[in-house]
């Protein structure tokens, strides 16, 4: 979970002025986190307190998010979800943007089996984003993030996504000159997960995925949640992303990741 966080964080003071190259200080005074981090920290809360059986996932995931999103109106919702944040009778609404996946990853820790997985993105996702590419983005992130966790290897990860997901026949030197800030989910997710893909460390990931420009805090989010799953992250990266979050947010963490620990990169 942490790994969304970082990214988040370490992608926001870009996404307004992006930044085509991985030579940058990760995490500077000048960042802060977006409604990445807080919807995704919603999420594991949904995922904490609904039934064992996830019956009831949606109905929960529509509790926490409207509860802990409020209290943060200037976080950087998109329009369509900010009316869906604060409306008291919240329904979807067709969308295909990228937050539904830069969201999912706690989905992908909770889960027992890849099928779980899949499913449980997308309890949390119908909720808003119904649009079919809404509910594929972030069925590909959860089952990156699952398989990540589970041993499997990158190439294996990659031929898996290749097959069932997205194409992603591009390269990020391709595309790094002429990428755009894009908000859907079919142009976000695959340059996210490619960003994955040529990484060597979590934070080579990370960089990754910011170098290209666009909508760099989910890009970075969506990179960042899978890349801590395979790689982990390093113990003085965590200290320093917590300390951007406030208290209450950083006590849903440790409490997902009391029941779900983190995978700590090897130093």
């Amino acid at each position: 979970m942490i790994g969304a966080i970082v990214g988040d964080i370490a992608g926001s003071r870009f996404e307004w002025d992006n930044h085509r190259s991985k030579d940058f200080e990760l995490l500077s005074k000048n960042c802060f986190f977006t409604d990445d981090s807080v919807m995704s920290l919603a999420v594991c809360d949904a995922l904490l307190h609904c039934s064992p059986d996830y019956s009831d996932l949606g109905r929960a995931a529509v509790e926490s998010m409207q509860r802990i999103g409020r209290p943060y109106p200037s976080c950087g919702y998109g329009g369509s979800f900010g009316m869906w944040m604060y409306s008291d009778n919240p329904k979807p609404y067709n969308s295909y943007g990228n937050g539904a996946a830069m969201r999912v990853s706690g989905c992908g820790y909770a889960a027992n089996s890849l099928e779980e997985a899949i499913l449980l993105s997308k309890y949390v996702t119908e909720v808003t984003h119904n649009h079919p590419e809404g509910i594929k983005g972030a069925e590909a992130t959860a089952t990156a993030v699952y398989l990540s966790r589970t041993g499997t290897t990158l190439p294996e990860i990659r031929d898996h996504i290749v097959k069932r997901y997205y194409p992603i026949d591009f390269t990020l030197d391709a595309i790094r000159d002429t990428y755009q800030f894009n908000e859907t989910c079919q142009e976000t997710v695959p340059q996210a997960l490619e960003a994955f893909f040529e990484s060597t460390s979590f934070e080579d990931a990370v960089r990754n995925a910011i170098s290209i420009g666009g909508d760099s805090d989910t890009l970075a989010a969506i990179t960042g949640a899978v890349a801590e799953a395979y790689y982990g992250v390093s113990g003085g990266i965590r200290e320093q992303a917590l300390a951007f979050l406030d208290a209450g947010l950083v006590k849903i963490l440790l409490e997902f990741e009391s029941k779900y620990p983190p995978k700590i990169a090897v130093q």
